[in-house]
């Protein structure tokens, strides 16, 4: 009985240590982000007039990612913040290709005025970068 409790242990131990246990611990570790900008409009799946301050006046800016790594699809999200603030959270698909571009807007109101920031979280709400950019009247 007890030979039987060990070899079941032991087959326990190594189905739990197998890479095919790890992979989604390895998909969040494997993304990266390329490159992170922040601009007025997106067009052609290429970003306009990226920069790290921009007007009350521009309205919409958008946080364009380009993403690699991914093993499959999978998803991240970009968390606008106005000072400490969290203003926006918006889930974005990742395809599985050598990289993905992808994107999210927000409306600024002409009194928002200050910094602002977004981050860029993986799968697993990790954090993968922040954009920091300011808001002048």
């Amino acid at each position: 009985m007890k030979s039987v409790f060990f070899a079941f242990l032991i087959l326990l131990i190594t189905v739990c240590l197998s890479p095919a246990a790890t992979i989604e611990g390895q998909e969040a570790v494997s993304l990266k982000v390329a490159d992170a900008v922040i601009c007025k409009d997106v067009v052609d799946r290429t970003p306009v007039d990226a920069g790290s301050s921009f007007r009350a006046s521009a309205g919409k800016l958008y946080c364009f990612t380009i993403i690699t790594g991914a093993q499959k699809p999978t998803r991240i999200t970009h968390v606008w913040y106005f000072g400490e603030t969290q203003w926006a959270w918006v889930t974005l698909k990742v395809g599985s290709a050598a990289s993905w571009r992808t994107w999210s807007s927000k409306v600024i109101q002409p009194h928002q005025a200050g910094l602002w920031h977004v981050d860029v979280l993986g799968p697993d709400s990790e954090l993968l970068q922040t954009l920091e950019f300011e808001i002048t009247p």
